[in-house]
């Protein structure tokens, strides 16, 4: 004999509901007395503020260990590479040379990048340093901070300076500058001691009979010992990194070039097949005429 389930009705069903929030008998709320969330509250206020004590220390601890101007572990940039300004997607530097709108945002970022190495801001914040051997400026035992940089003026860039320059980096006469840059890598003497440059070249023969000639900045595209080592962004707070600049002359127009820039350093690989841009940067170059 099936016995069936008185129904309730919805009166019954709320009054339930107001008794299991309040119960003015047992002077329960929801289901439990004042003492009974007291130990509950109490239990979880220790609780969570032991964790939290316990993070806290953990990170203080962490902290003590941790230098605020070098960082402790930097094994994935033992090898510094190689970028190019400007700065594009791709690293493809595309010249419209009767399109002035396609090489004056090249012209304006490199107006931005280079405005650090005016000789007026060098000579204000940056010593004149002895070429051919590292700026070392060692601690000591005492914090020897903030370290001073080495200059690197502007002019140094030559044809390439952008200074009273009416070719704007030679993009408006489809001979445009690119600059090279070496990534920074804290405490690393670049060179081991030898003198270093940047060489740059067509990837393949095809390449290389359009590239044709061009010049670098400075001679040579060498690079001074003497803005090595950088100590980091807090340490080396002026540091302005050495550049090189290359002013390509005679490009095929109309052709994509690939070209290829190393830096020959005794101590620095470029032939890591791993990593393309360990000492060494690719980038297309193409101008275009009509």
């Amino acid at each position: 004999m099936v016995i069936q389930k008185e129904k309730k009705s919805c009166g019954q069903v709320v009054e339930e509901w107001k008794e299991f929030v309040w119960n003015p008998r047992t002077h329960q709320f929801m289901g439990r007395t004042g003492t009974s969330w007291a130990f509950i509250l109490l239990f979880y206020l220790v609780f969570y503020g032991f964790l939290t004590a316990m993070f806290t220390l953990t990170m203080w601890v962490m902290l003590q260990t941790v230098s605020d101007h070098t960082p402790k572990y930097q094994d994935r940039l033992a090898t510094p590479g190689l970028m190019i300004r400007p700065k594009t997607e791709n690293l493809d530097v595309i010249v419209n040379v009767s399109d002035t709108e396609s090489w004056d945002q090249h012209v304006q970022k490199l107006n931005k990048f280079l405005e650090p190495y005016n000789d007026s801001i060098q000579a204000q914040k940056n010593d004149v340093c002895r070429p051919g051997r590292y700026y070392e400026q060692p601690d000591n035992g005492v914090l020897n901070y903030p370290k001073r940089a080495c200059q690197f003026n502007r002019t140094q860039l030559g044809d390439c300076s952008g200074i009273r320059d009416p070719t704007h980096y030679g993009y408006s006469t489809g001979q445009p500058c690119v600059f090279i840059k070496m990534n920074r890598v804290i405490n690393f003497f670049a060179g081991a001691n030898q003198s270093m440059n940047v060489t740059c070249a067509g990837k393949r023969d095809e390449d290389a009979e359009n590239l044709g000639n061009f010049v670098m900045f400075p001679a040579n595209g060498n690079i001074d010992l003497m803005y090595f080592p950088y100590y980091g962004k807090k340490f080396h707070v002026n540091y302005t990194q050495p550049l090189v600049a290359v002013k390509f002359l005679n490009v095929t127009p109309n052709v994509e070039v690939n070209v290829e820039c190393r830096i020959n350093a005794a101590n620095i690989a470029t032939d890591d097949e791993r990593d393309k841009f360990a000492g060494r940067v690719a980038f297309k170059l193409r101008i275009n005429k009509t």
